[in-house]
């Protein structure tokens, strides 16, 4: 009996011993395997942050786009169904360059041109040029148009393209932008304040000044 107690005795130390280094084992290669799944969602992020930051640049961005209504004929959904100059009629931060736009005559060739990009003012930036400048360049429809065509570029811009460009204008005149992200100006002064917005036939960039053609 004495010698049969003694086995068993010994038997017990030893399992009691070795399931303490087994657990052990388990629970390290289960962090180990917990640590390679940990990194996998990480990676993932990072390629999804990768696409959204693509996919935002498929899209209208920068701090003036929440002024653009939500729905109806002026949100984006709606701008993108009508041609350029209709699309800006439809804004209500637009309505003094629609204006100088019918003033000057424009709204058809606007309307029937195709794939071009429009550097459009808000009322804001119409509101900086001095009243009685603003009422003398609204009529004189030469130096109006002229101005006016200074915006308009023949080509469809991305804002890949607008990262270091220099473009010829309807105008005839260069106009140049510089930036990157959703951070870009043009001419280094006027500031692109809602950028990449569709419309029928047109890709337009909402800036913060009017731009004046080289004299």
């Amino acid at each position: 009996m004495n010698t049969l107690n003694f086995r068993r005795t010994a038997v017990a130390v030893a399992t009691a011993a070795v399931l303490p280094l087994a657990l052990t084992a388990c629970s390290s290669g289960d962090s180990s395997k917990d640590s390679a799944a940990g990194s996998t969602p990480s990676a993932a992020a990072s390629t999804s942050a990768s696409a959204d930051d693509s996919m935002t640049m498929d899209k209208p961005f920068g701090p003036g786009c929440a002024s653009v209504p939500q729905d109806g004929a002026g949100s984006f959904d709606g701008m993108a169904k009508d041609p350029v100059a209709t699309a800006a009629s439809n804004n209500p931060e637009l309505s003094t360059l629609v204006t100088a736009v019918k003033q000057a005559g424009l709204v058809d060739t606007l309307n029937s041109a195709e794939n071009i990009t429009v550097f459009a003012p808000t009322n804001d930036a119409f509101a900086k040029i001095p009243k009685a400048d603003l009422d003398a360049l609204l009529a004189d429809k030469a130096e109006l148009t002229k101005v006016l065509t200074y915006h308009v570029v023949g080509e469809k811009l991305t804002p890949k393209q607008l990262e270091k460009g220099s473009f010829d204008t309807l105008e005839k005149s260069k106009l140049t932008t510089a930036g990157s992200g959703t951070e870009y100006t043009v001419n280094d002064a006027s500031k692109v304040v809602c950028g990449n917005v569709p419309t029928a036939n047109a890709t337009v960039y909402i800036v913060d000044s009017v731009l004046m053609p080289p004299k």
